[in-house]
C-alpha cells in the first residue's frame, strides 16, 4: 500500500545523525530547526526544507524527501554557485531532473528510508512525472538525468 501524505516519512522518523552524516559527505550541513519555527530558505514554506549556501534547514516534520531534494539541489551545483544559493537553486530542467534522480539514489544511504520508500513518498506528496509515477520515471525515463549526473562525477559508471 502506498503511503498517504499523512504517513510520509519525516525527519523525526529517522536518525538525525544519519541524515547529517550523509549531507556532510557532500560538504553540506544539516541544521535542525525547532518544531513550529519558520524554516530558513524554504522555497515552498513549512514544513518543506530550506537551503542557504551549503546548509539545509529542516524540522522534525520536514519530509525526508524534501530534505534530500533540497540537499541534492546543492550537490548538483558547482561550489561557486552553491555559495550564492538562498531558497531557490534551480537554473534548468536538467538540474531539477538530476536533483530528483540523485535524491532517490541517496535515499538508499539512509537507514530506514531506501529508494522504494522515498519514491512512494514522492508520489504521495504529489511529484508528477509523465509516466505516472516516480518509479516509472526513475526506471524508464530518467536517462538524461543519469547521464547529466555521470558527466559531472556525481554517479558511478
Amino acid at each position: 500500500m502506498e503511503p498517504s501524505a499523512a504517513d510520509i516519512l519525516c525527519l523525526r522518523d529517522i536518525a538525525l545523525a544519519d541524515a547529517a552524516a550523509l549531507l556532510a559527505r557532500h560538504a553540506l550541513t544539516l541544521s535542525p530547526v525547532d518544531d513550529g519555527a519558520p524554516i530558513p530558505g524554504s522555497y515552498w514554506g513549512e514544513p518543506e526544507a530550506g537551503i542557504i549556501g551549503s546548509t539545509v534547514y529542516a524540522r522534525g516534520d520536514t519530509p525526508v524527501h524534501s530534505m534530500l531534494h533540497e540537499a541534492c539541489h546543492l550537490i548538483v551545483l558547482p561550489p561557486e554557485r552553491r555559495a550564492a544559493v538562498h531558497t531557490d537553486a534551480t537554473d534548468s530542467v536538467a538540474e531539477e531532473d538530476a536533483t530528483c534522480y540523485l535524491q532517490i539514489v541517496l535515499a538508499d544511504a539512509l537507514p530506514g528510508v531506501g529508494s522504494a520508500r522515498l519514491m512512494a513518498d514522492m508520489d504521495a506528496w504529489g511529484y508528477t512525472y509523465r509516466l505516472g509515477s516516480t518509479r516509472a520515471w526513475f526506471e524508464q525515463d530518467a536517462e538524461n538525468a543519469r547521464q547529466w549526473l555521470f558527466e559531472r562525477g556525481l554517479l558511478p559508471a
